[in-house]
């Protein structure tokens, strides 16, 4: 999987625990949508660069999807 291709999340979990993946876009873009309609259903597939990851969406706090990190040298 390319790394052009993966969006950062970070996401807190009841009992204070921080968790960060690199996801495919489409992953990223299901969390938020799940957690800004407020749905409650048991869990979310994601999938991640080393793999898949079920998460527990009543167990999240907040989720935080990172801008497009800058790039210093020659690029395209």
């Amino acid at each position: 999987m390319a790394e052009n291709s993966l969006v950062r999340i970070e996401v807190a979990l009841e009992g204070g625990q921080i968790v960060s993946w690199l996801v495919k876009p489409a992953s990223a873009d299901a969390l938020e949508q799940a957690l800004s309609k407020g749905e409650s259903g048991p869990t979310l597939s994601l999938d991640a660069e080393d793999g898949r990851i079920l998460l527990v969406l009543p167990r999240v706090l907040y989720a935080k999807r990172f801008a497009r990190e800058g790039r210093v040298g020659f690029g395209e």
